[in-house]
C-alpha cells in the first residue's frame, strides 16, 4: 500500500497570483489543482461594467461563487439573483448559467471550482488572447476538451436589456 504526500501549504499574498484576460472579464489565479491535490481550484474574476459571461454549463465540475465587490447577477437554471459583497451562489455541473456585472461600478468575485482542472481552460484562453488575434482561432476545440457547452436561452435578451450589457 502506498500513500501519497498531501499537497504542500500554498500562500498567495493579497494581489498575488498570475493574471490573465478572458475577453469580457479577467482572471486572477489563486490556487491551482496542484495546490489542493486536485480537490478544487480558486480564481478571482474582475467584472468591468457591462460585462457578461455567456450562458454555459460544465459537464465535469461544480462552481461556487462569492461576490467580493460591486454587484454581480447570476442566472443558474431557472433562478436569477443579483448579489452584493458577501453573497454566495452554487452553480452545479449540468445546469446552464450566466453571470454579469449588474451595477454601475466594477465588480469582483471569487470562484471555487470543484474538482480542479477547469482553471487550465482559463489559462489557455488567457494565453490565446495574449498571443493576439491570429492565435485566437487556434482555440476552437477548447470548450469541447474541457466539457464546456454554450447555450442561447430565451431569457438572455431580457437580461442583456435590463442590465445594459455588452454582447
Amino acid at each position: 500500500m502506498t500513500t501519497s504526500e498531501p499537497p504542500r501549504s500554498t500562500v498567495v499574498q493579497p494581489g498575488g497570483g498570475r493574471v490573465g484576460d478572458l475577453g469580457d472579464i479577467g482572471v486572477h489565479f489563486k490556487l491551482w489543482g496542484a495546490d489542493t491535490g486536485g480537490a478544487f481550484a480558486v480564481v478571482e474574476h474582475p467584472f468591468p461594467v457591462g460585462a457578461l459571461v455567456a450562458p454555459h454549463l460544465h459537464t465535469r465540475e461544480d462552481e461556487y461563487s462569492i461576490v467580493t465587490e460591486g454587484e454581480i447577477g447570476f442566472r443558474s437554471g431557472d433562478r436569477e439573483v443579483v448579489l452584493g459583497p458577501g453573497g454566495y451562489i452554487a452553480k452545479p455541473r449540468g445546469e446552464l448559467h450566466a453571470m454579469w456585472n449588474a451595477g454601475a461600478v466594477p465588480a469582483r468575485m471569487i470562484e471555487i471550482i470543484s474538482p480542479a482542472g477547469f482553471e487550465h481552460f482559463f489559462r489557455e484562453v488567457a494565453e490565446l488572447i495574449a498571443a493576439g488575434p491570429a492565435a485566437i482561432g487556434q482555440g476552437g476545440d477548447l470548450a469541447e476538451r474541457y466539457g464546456l457547452q454554450f447555450g442561447e436561452p430565451e431569457w438572455l435578451p431580457g437580461v442583456v436589456e435590463r442590465f445594459g450589457l455588452i454582447t
